[in-house]
């Protein structure tokens, strides 16, 4: 992981940067190898494609509407339909996941009435700040 280029991408939070291990979510299916700060909060949204996540290291909590809330451990793995609402916070510590989707990522938030929302006011409701642009990180 040392060796590995990690990004910011547009339209998640900044406590979350992601190396892309396969395809290119902008044209397409991929897997992005994430990380995340501990407390990281991506708040109540939906994708168009289908997600997966698999858990690598630390805790994460994730909540889909109308379903039971998960707390997602090392090897643990998780599936959200299309369109289906959903938020995901990192525990205590900082957590590792893989995110597979199997078309363009784009991510659409809502409020509590499931209305869609800007990606700055959701953010700000969970005192985080949206990536506006693609960038580096060292």
């Amino acid at each position: 992981m040392a060796d590995m280029k990690f990004t910011a991408f547009p339209g998640l939070p900044t406590c979350i940067i992601g190396s892309v291990q396969n395809g290119d979510p902008a044209k397409g299916p991929s897997i992005i190898l994430a990380k995340a700060a501990a407390g990281c909060t991506v708040p109540w949204h939906w994708h168009t494609p289908n997600e997966h996540i698999m858990m690598v290291s630390g805790v994460a909590n994730l909540e889909m509407k109308g379903g039971q809330p998960l707390a997602l451990q090392a090897g643990g793995f998780a599936m959200m339909s299309s369109r289906h609402i959903h938020q995901f916070r990192c525990g205590a510590g900082p957590c590792v996941f893989y995110l597979y989707t199997d078309a363009v990522f784009d991510i659409h938030y809502v409020d509590t009435q499931e209305k869609e929302i800007t990606p700055d006011l959701a953010l700000r409701t969970v005192g985080e700040t949206v990536v506006k642009e693609m960038n580096k990180v060292p």
